[in-house]
């Protein structure tokens, strides 16, 4: 691939989440910080720039990439037939370290995911929600080589992606430091996926008590 500049701005200058937005709006990546690990991402319904990520991390290409949103509500933009049960752990765990498997729209990208499913999360942090909140569903996954650690700093993503993507948001270390739990809801009973900060134990609980 052809070298790329990677900017790396601070998020707590003004200009930065609009200098993002210009990128994405281009079909530019942009790294930024979650609660998790740093992702990198694009926006989801560009088909073009969702491949670029597979490109910039060495991704294999049957490897879906989850959706990051900015609420809840939004849901509805990359999924359909929601289960109710994604509403429920929607309402118990979002914004925070939990992604849900749900039945896809169909205008959402085969690069995004090649099934009908799709996973989407509302992370818990505030430059990625402000970006996500502007620039609509992102396809986002770690800021990494794929393999290789994932980051939870700017200077660890510009390490591996560096002229790979076009732009690194630093908000400074993710106070999480693992990526999500993911979970199944698109069957009867839940299944996780990927083990991840939140336990079944966790889940279960949480659906069995009021909110």
């Amino acid at each position: 691939m052809t070298p790329k500049t990677t900017d790396l701005l601070s998020a707590h200058d003004s200009k930065t989440i609009p200098r993002a937005i210009e990128i994405l709006c281009a079909g530019g990546l942009v790294a930024f910080p979650t609660d998790t690990v740093y992702g990198v991402g694009a926006l989801a319904f560009n088909s073009k720039a969702v491949e670029s990520i597979y490109i910039a991390k060495d991704r294999p290409i049957e490897r879906a990439i989850p959706v990051l949103i900015w609420d809840t509500e939004d849901m509805e933009k990359v999924g359909m037939d929601i289960p109710e049960t994604a509403y429920q752990l929607a309402a118990r765990f979002f914004p925070g370290p939990l992604t849900c498997l749900i039945p896809k729209q169909p205008t959402l990208p085969e690069s995004v995911s090649a099934t009908d499913t799709v996973g989407v999360r509302v992370p818990d942090h505030e430059v990625a929600r402000a970006l996500l909140r502007t620039a609509g569903p992102m396809a986002v996954t770690s800021a990494n080589i794929s393999g290789q650690p994932s980051p939870s700093t700017a200077q660890e993503v510009f390490a591996q992606l560096g002229g790979r993507i076009d732009l690194i948001i630093d908000g400074g270390t993710t106070p999480g430091g693992v990526p999500s739990t993911v979970v199944d809801c698109t069957s009867k009973e839940l299944k996780i996926l990927r083990e991840g900060p939140i336990s079944m134990e966790e889940i279960r609980l949480k659906l069995s008590s009021p909110i």
